[in-house]
């Protein structure tokens, strides 16, 4: 049976930890099966953030359309409401140009969001955002407040994560409901409504370790420093993607904390830090799924396809 078959529109999810190699297997997928990319991950977003997001290069894209790539600059919104609306871009497309679609990344919960849904926000008047402002001039004491209010919902959300308050303080003061009530009363609806088949990469930690460290060498030798420095002095350290691996120990380098090889440990430690976290959330998140080592895995999408 075809992995892919022209007559009718396939997709695909192909996920595994940072640094697996999903990257080049799925370009390689796509030149094969006749399929655009849509890509998920949260820092490839970005335009101008190149070499911190490893995002493949326009050479490596190989004429293929990927969409979820230099989509928005550094100090422009984004949240998982916008994903969703960028897979449907992607999928619209793809349909009108006879093109199968392999949604292929590292940040999994997007992928979640289109399998379980998310609960649609209400519009959020002046009013509601005025309120909220007033108290998101202490950012952990609007956090307090929330948690006062609703602490089951709170539980998952930082003290210092203005993004995630903000989004909370507005729909409380819309609604006059907690979140964990407005969740109860709006559930979630699937975007994606059909099977999904989904490919994991299965990499041996300390392999993975390796390729870690490989790929923050190649990135400090590409112009890491550099590109932080630039974004810094224009989009200042404020945007949320300021705040990702690659980018945040950087910054700390050029405030004296570290000194080029302890900046260099620090990226490594926290990217296999992350890369663990992936792991779990997809094992967590995905029972149903195919899950083999990077060439195993090759060699039956690409025999399949």
């Amino acid at each position: 049976m075809l992995l892919f078959q022209m007559t009718t529109f396939k997709q695909i999810a192909l996920i595994g930890s940072t640094a697996s190699g999903k990257t080049a297997l799925s370009i390689e997928l796509a030149h094969q099966s006749n399929a655009n990319i849509l890509s998920l991950d949260s820092l490839a977003l970005y335009k101008k953030i190149d070499i911190a997001s490893a995002k493949p290069t326009i050479e490596e894209r190989a004429n293929i359309q990927h969409f979820g790539i230099d989509e928005y600059l550094p100090n422009e919104p984004f949240d998982v409401t916008t994903f969703i609306e960028l897979y449907k871009k992607a999928k619209k497309e793809s349909i009108q140009e006879n093109k199968n679609l392999i949604i292929v990344g590292g940040t999994s919960f997007y992928l979640s969001s289109l399998l379980n849904g998310i609960s649609q926000l209400p519009p959020i008047s002046q009013n509601a955002k005025e309120k909220s402002n007033k108290l998101l001039k202490n950012v952990e004491m609007a956090h307090a407040f929330l948690n006062n209010l609703d602490p089951q919902h709170l539980s998952s959300i930082n003290t210092k994560d203005r993004y995630r308050i903000e989004k909370m303080l507005n729909l409380y003061f819309e609604t006059s409901l907690t979140p964990t009530m407005y969740f109860k009363n709006n559930p979630p609806r699937p975007i994606i409504k059909d099977k999904l088949d989904i490919y994991e990469i299965d990499v041996e930690r300390e392999v993975l370790r390796e390729r870690i460290k490989k790929r923050t060498k190649n990135m400090l030798h590409a112009g890491l420093i550099d590109e932080v420095f630039y974004l810094e002095k224009t989009y200042t350290r404020q945007p949320n993607c300021m705040k990702s691996i690659g980018i945040k120990e950087v910054l700390s380098y050029m405030d004296g904390h570290y000194n080029k090889e302890e900046m260099e440990q620090r990226i490594v430690i926290h990217t296999a830090q992350l890369a663990k976290r992936q792991r779990t959330f997809n094992r967590s998140q995905f029972t149903d799924k195919t899950l083999l080592p990077l060439e195993k895995l090759r060699e039956k999408l690409l025999k399949n396809s």
